[in-house]
């Protein structure tokens, strides 16, 4: 009789609690995602770079700007990045703040020029760049009484139904990240018109541990308490390309267009399903473990095109405005049945535009700098608040042999999280995500 006990709880929380890890649908969101983290210089200006370039983050983004350096260089850069989550469920509210340090990006260009007597093309370049496409990193707790107890006691044929929930408790622990590695060729024709190309490989590692507790009581003293754990660990490797031009109209427009491919993503997970205990008063009753389950699959992640618009104020200061465009719903998933994931990326999920402006202003040797950034949820059912929002600011300072660049950005956006996926009785948990980064970054000229 105590198995059939243990077999209907554990039945009943593999209803409630299933998922409570990102599901398919999600991580194939969160790995299509790149932020932008990559030179002080490039973070300062919301990376609006793609008619610019002269930058090595800016390689990433329209692989023609590595055309534009005079000189080969070398940049590396570090960044301290300050989130703070703010978790509402059921009315009631709590925050954490969490700090990591990141090398978060490094690389060089190597700049031949005057290739060839008669030749147009003046300007030979080849560049390697290391940035975090993304940093999984984060710790929040959301706690509250959603008044839905559904745990339910058959023990001795004789039902007890907990009908009253004390509280519920969701904690949840990421880390990870996505290293991006870009090898970048590009030229320059004449003087007003660069092109290149671009290899990208991927190396990300994503982790995730959740816990679940309920507590609940019958109203006659009887108490029946669960804690549920779950793990998942994804990891693989991925490859895109990219190509772009840039053109010079004149000595101070400059008009830019770039490809970037798909990500094809190789990926193996190892996934704890469950890890429960259950109290009864207050006394360990029951425990089961699940094990470890691995897998593998593939994901392709939508392509973007970005179109640039840059003027050119002399060598006093610049204006630069990005707009990006890609469609979420062609995200894929394959390599086993996927089916309902598939079609629910199409149901779900649509195309979103992404707008980056940055301004630089130089002062003999000084750089002063800002951005903004907007980008759109890619879900239909988004809020308003759920859209990416933030500003930059930066400075620089030019040395002989080098420069030192600082940047800092805030950006925020909200997001539903449903620890209960497979009961409509309870709401999702209301995340309010605050980004703070400061990324300083050292250039030397080679």
């Amino acid at each position: 009789m105590k198995k059939l006990y243990l077999a209907t709880v554990l039945l009943c929380l593999g209803y409630i609690l299933n998922a409570q890890t990102l599901g398919y649908n999600d991580v194939g969101v969160l790995f299509s995602k790149e932020n932008i983290t990559g030179t002080a210089r490039y973070n300062a200006m919301s990376g609006a770079f793609g008619a610019l370039g002269g930058d090595l983050s800016a390689m990433e983004i329209n692989p023609a700007g590595a055309a534009v350096f005079l000189k080969s260089e070398f940049a590396i850069s570090l960044n301290n990045r300050n989130t703070k989550t703010m978790a509402g469920f059921y009315g009631n509210n709590t925050q954490f703040e969490n700090d990591f340090t990141n090398l978060s990006q490094a690389g060089g260009v190597f700049v031949f020029r005057g290739y060839g007597n008669n030749s147009a093309w003046s300007n030979i370049a080849l560049g390697f760049n290391y940035s975090i496409a993304n940093d999984f990193e984060n710790f929040w707790i959301a706690e509250g009484n959603s008044g839905f107890a559904p745990l339910t006691d058959f023990y001795d044929n004789n039902p007890v139904v907990y009908v009253n929930a004390e509280n519920q408790y969701f904690e949840n622990f990421t880390d990870g990240k996505n290293g991006k590695y870009s090898f970048t060729f590009a030229a320059q024709h004449n003087d007003n018109l660069y092109l290149g190309a671009a290899i990208n490989t991927y190396d990300i590692e994503y982790f995730q541990r959740t816990l679940t507790e309920e507590y609940n009581n019958d109203g006659n003293g009887n108490k029946l308490d669960v804690s549920s754990r779950q793990e998942l660990l994804t990891y693989g490797n991925g490859v895109s390309f990219n190509f772009g031009a840039i053109l010079k109209p004149n000595e101070n427009l400059r008009l830019g267009l770039a490809y970037q491919s798909p990500v094809w993503y190789t990926l193996s997970e190892d996934f704890v399903e469950f890890d429960e205990d259950v109290f009864m008063n207050d006394v360990l009753f029951a425990t089961e473990y699940s094990g470890v389950n691995a897998f593998d699959y593939k994901l392709r992640t939508p392509s973007k095109l970005t179109g640039s618009f840059a003027y050119i104020f002399g060598s006093n200061g610049l204006v630069s405005v990005d707009y990006s465009y890609k469609n979420y719903s062609n995200i894929k998933l394959s390599n086993a049945s996927f089916i309902s994931e598939n079609q629910a990326f199409g149901t779900d999920l649509e195309s979103v535009g992404e707008l980056r402006i940055g301004t630089e202003w130089r002062f003999d040797n000084f750089s002063l700098r800002g951005g903004y950034h907007f980008e759109n949820s890619p879900y239909k059912n988004a809020l308003d608040s759920d859209n990416l929002e933030g500003f930059s600011l930066g400075a620089g300072y030019k040395f002989r042999g080098g420069k030192l660049d600082f940047a800092y950005q805030k950006s925020g956006y909200t997001a539903p999280y449903n620890f209960y996926p497979q009961s409509n009785q309870v709401d999702a948990a209301e995340l309010d995500f605050n980004h703070s980064t400061f990324t300083a970054t050292l250039t030397l000229s080679l």
